[in-house]
């Protein structure tokens, strides 16, 4: 079932008034965009966001991509949004937005504050058109979203409490992406959150809080960021690698025969298993 946008706010929102979060899974081909509607099937009652984004977007086609994952979501029996995952171009936002894209990210985390808002603000106005809603980055992450290359979170620049009140203050935006200690991909060392920091941006602004760079991060620390307005929780890295190791295990069975669909069913089987695993984490049942 495809949420609509304001069916996936309420979600979002409902989430961040409970303290649990959403997933946000990033979707990069067919059996990645299966294991993760197959995930939310096991997971009965959890919203879950299908993350088909721009990253994505080179690897497989922006058209391509983007109508497996809202035909996958539309003819699914668990409640789906599908989201537009770290877009900087105004174009792809509005191609996903009358696609049919129930949210979007727009990212100006690259950019001076005062263009950061400006490219929101006008994002915003966009998927108020289309009735989606919109996250968008304040900070920045280190890493990269498609490699593990063991990111510093000393390098970057951390969200601001006060500049994140009035970021959110001028966009209207519905939900801010921080940098608190996150970064992309797996590290040698162990992330830490800036708990402290994050919980001062939680009092600063009323709209839920994303963290990325979720992949490996300590029970304890993610439960922290539950318990302090983190509301949608995007994961990559681990399910990439998930798909990856099952390859490598199927791969000396498989290669003789040239059995490339056992090479597909495992990877996709394994990145159900982790999608389904987090799922359950990132939404307490009672």
């Amino acid at each position: 079932m495809l949420l609509t946008g304001t069916e996936g706010l309420k979600a979002l929102t409902t989430a961040y008034e409970n303290g649990h979060a959403l997933p946000g899974f990033v979707a990069y081909n067919l059996e990645t965009v299966q294991a993760i509607v197959a995930a939310a099937e096991a997971t009965p009652g959890s919203a879950v966001l299908l993350q088909a984004g721009s990253s994505p977007f080179k690897h497989a086609g922006r058209e391509p991509l983007m109508r497996l994952a809202l035909d996958a979501a539309a003819h699914s029996s668990a409640p789906l949004g599908v989201h537009l995952d770290h877009s900087r171009d105004l174009e792809e936002i509005t191609a996903c937005l009358k696609a049919g894209y129930t949210s979007v990210m727009v990212d100006g985390s690259h950019l001076p504050f005062a263009e950061n808002i400006a490219l929101t603000r006008e994002a915003v106005r966009r998927a108020r058109d289309h009735g989606a809603w919109v996250e968008a980055e304040l900070g920045a992450l280190a890493g990269d979203e498609d490699i593990s290359t063991n990111a510093n979170a000393s390098t970057t620049a951390m969200t601001d409490p006060s500049q994140a009140a009035e970021f959110v203050a001028e966009t209207n935006v519905d939900a801010l992406a921080v940098a608190v200690g996150n970064v992309h991909g797996f590290t040698t060392t162990p992330v830490h959150l800036d708990l402290a920091r994050l919980a001062s941006i939680y009092s600063a602004v009323p709209i839920p809080l994303v963290l990325h760079g979720a992949s490996g991060l300590p029970e304890q620390q993610l439960l922290g960021a539950l318990s302090r307005g983190v509301a949608k929780v995007n994961v990559n890295a681990e399910l990439r690698r998930a798909y990856l190791q099952a390859v490598n295990t199927q791969l000396p069975t498989a290669l003789p025969g040239s059995d490339a669909v056992s090479i597909w069913s495992a990877g996709r089987d394994a990145v159900t298993e982790a999608a389904t695993r987090i799922i359950t984490q990132l939404t307490p049942r009672s």
